[in-house]
């Protein structure tokens, strides 16, 4: 089978680049021909389709030249549709794997596809298709407010970036995408969700049923096959984006209940400085430590030697990888009873769950959580793990695949 695999960023950024590189390596070495369509981008993976990849584009960055193309590349890309089109021509795909394709490749590639006559899957890594700031979640707390295309609620509240303009820039996005050019619900063949919850959010915002299937993430088949160990730090460990949404004030908190505890805060991220500061005003600096952004093996590590994963997600987390890659090391995972967590970790069982956004709830839990027989838990969270196996997810997505050519 021949697969175009796209995504925005063709570097490991986060959870969805992550799975993107991981599930391109895995066709490729089940011996699919893969081609790749991203961004260019200093920190990208070598890649031999790189002449086809658009020019780098940044929502972060003050230069000149990315505040005068962002807002246009975010609704249409005329360099995107250029580039897509050479190397549908070239490449010959039978069918296209969509990932994170909003902003800077815009869904204008869609349309290109549409009009090759080749088929369109679209993996759903969180929100965007439902919500403007693509997280279900603002002003500290969860938001349904965009149902029925009332996107207009972004403006309203600030809910990206706390800008107005960008705001206003991903209202406008939403209205012409989803009310006007209908591109995702004309275009999309098939959306692919990480978890049944993330599906079950599609259907209440009235997308239709028959084209949402559920695969969840699979696990390291590395993680799998090492032999389980005990973990020899004291710390507990958080791992992922310091953001807002991820609940790390509430673990923080947490640990004013116990002075005993020690954490390691692994990630970057745009609250970083305001996480360090609350610390400090908790008086709790000297039971926290901040490691930055960890490669694989430094964070494999950090998990393997860690007492317990904490996810304190106080929005409505989909289906991290990093839980899977703690169940297949064996790992205590302590997580916020929200989202797709529900679907995986059985309280006490397999893992321990807590009310979100509550740091007593959260102290109470991780006692609990470490007087719990670790090699139990151990067994039974790579028990968990061993159930998503890649070969698994693998002859899923390619009979996903199969079904919507099967259909043109």
């Amino acid at each position: 089978m021949k697969i175009l695999e796209v995504n925005k960023y063709n570097y490991p950024r986060g959870g969805a680049d992550k799975y993107f590189l991981d599930i391109t390596e895995a066709l490729r070495s089940a011996g699919h021909e893969v081609a790749v369509f991203s961004m260019r981008h200093p920190k990208n993976l070598p890649s031999p389709w790189e002449k086809y990849f658009v020019s780098r584009v940044s929502y972060n960055e003050p230069k000149l030249r990315d505040r005068l193309i962002a807002p246009g590349r975010m609704i249409y890309s005329l360099e995107a549709v250029k580039k897509f089109k050479q190397l549908i021509k070239d490449f010959k795909p039978d069918v296209i794997h969509l990932h994170n394709i909003y902003h800077q490749l815009s869904p204008s590639i869609i349309a290109v596809a549409k009009k090759a006559k080749i088929p369109v899957i679209m993996h759903l890594h969180d929100y965007k298709l439902f919500c403007p700031n693509h997280t279900l979640y603002t002003k500290k707390q969860i938001c349904h407010k965009c149902f029925k295309h009332n996107y207009y609620e972004a403006v309203l509240n600030k809910c990206f970036n706390n800008s107005w303009p960008q705001s206003l820039g991903v209202c406008l996005e939403m209205y012409i995408h989803h009310c006007l050019w209908k591109v995702y619900e004309r275009d999309v063949n098939l959306f692919i969700t990480p978890s049944a919850f993330m599906k079950e959010v599609a259907l209440k915002f009235d997308w239709p049923v028959n084209k949402f299937k559920v695969l969840r993430n699979f696990s390291d088949p590395k993680l799998l096959e090492a032999p389980l160990q005990s973990p020899r730090g004291d710390y507990l460990l958080y791992a992922g984006r310091l953001s807002a949404e991820k609940g790390i004030k509430v673990l923080l908190k947490a640990l004013k209940f116990d002075s005993s505890l020690k954490l390691k805060i692994a990630g970057s991220g745009p609250e970083e400085a305001r996480l360090r500061n609350l610390a400090k005003a908790l008086e709790v600096e000297k039971q926290v430590k901040f490691l930055g952004q960890l490669d694989k093996s430094q964070l494999d590590l950090a998990i393997a030697d860690a007492r317990a994963l904490i996810i304190p997600s106080v929005w409505l987390e989909n289906m991290p990888l990093i839980l899977l890659e703690a169940l297949s090391a064996g790992k205590i995972v302590i997580a916020s009873r929200l989202g797709g967590f529900k679907e995986i970790i059985k309280d006490g069982h397999n893992g321990f769950l807590f009310e979100a956004n509550n740091p007593k709830a959260l102290a109470e839990t991780i006692k609990t959580a470490l007087s719990a027989d670790a090699e139990a838990i151990a067994i039974t969270a790579r028990k968990t793990a061993s159930e998503m196996p890649l070969d698994k997810h693998l002859a899923e997505l390619l009979k996903f695949f199969q079904g919507v050519i099967d259909k043109r």
